[in-house]
């Protein structure tokens, strides 16, 4: 599975879950088409080739793709790393921002999304993470129930955030264990 070459290396995940035939590793520069064919299906937000190759370049621990049996990308997660301001202190604290997440409708249910989520924030907590924060449509109830089930609470509304005008929640879920 890896290789002396830990820029080359693939990382995969286990999947806990036996009855889904499904895998987790970190994306490769290979796979950006595929996780761009999920994303423009699956979301009404649509990003550059360069986005995310910059979030692959820079965050790659931070990047995972779901995998079909045959290899074919069903989802993906992708965070950024923010160094902001403490609201207590003027210490600046590290904060997992999430890009991204998106499982192809066919796959969808079978817990791929919280699979990413679970595996993703673990992936990142060696940038000594605080808090992991997102915005979601507020009209996404499902993406909502999933977030409150890993404990993000909304935190305020930001409004007209998407392009289309639609407001998002902005929730947060701080690390307590660093």
């Amino acid at each position: 599975m890896g290789t002396k070459d830990k820029d080359t290396q693939i990382n995969y995940f286990v999947n806990s879950n036996n009855k889904n035939s499904f895998f987790i590793r970190q994306c490769t520069l290979e796979d950006l088409e595929g996780v761009i064919t999920v994303n423009e299906k699956e979301l009404p937000e649509d990003y550059p080739y360069f986005f995310y190759k910059s979030i692959l370049n820079n965050f790659p621990k931070a990047f995972l793709v779901a995998c079909s049996k045959n290899e074919k990308i069903i989802g993906y997660v992708m965070w950024r790393v923010e160094r902001t301001p403490s609201i207590n202190n003027l210490r600046l604290i590290n904060k997992g921002h999430l890009v991204s997440i998106a499982v192809s409708s066919t796959y969808k249910r079978k817990g791929i999304a919280m699979a990413l989520l679970l595996n993703s924030m673990q992936a990142i907590k060696t940038f000594k993470i605080i808090e992991y924060v997102l915005e979601v449509r507020v009209s996404n109830y499902s993406a909502i129930n999933l977030y409150k089930k890993l404990n993000f609470k909304i935190e305020s509304i930001k409004k007209k955030y998407y392009r289309d005008s639609e407001d998002a929640y902005y929730m947060t879920f701080k690390n307590i264990n660093i």
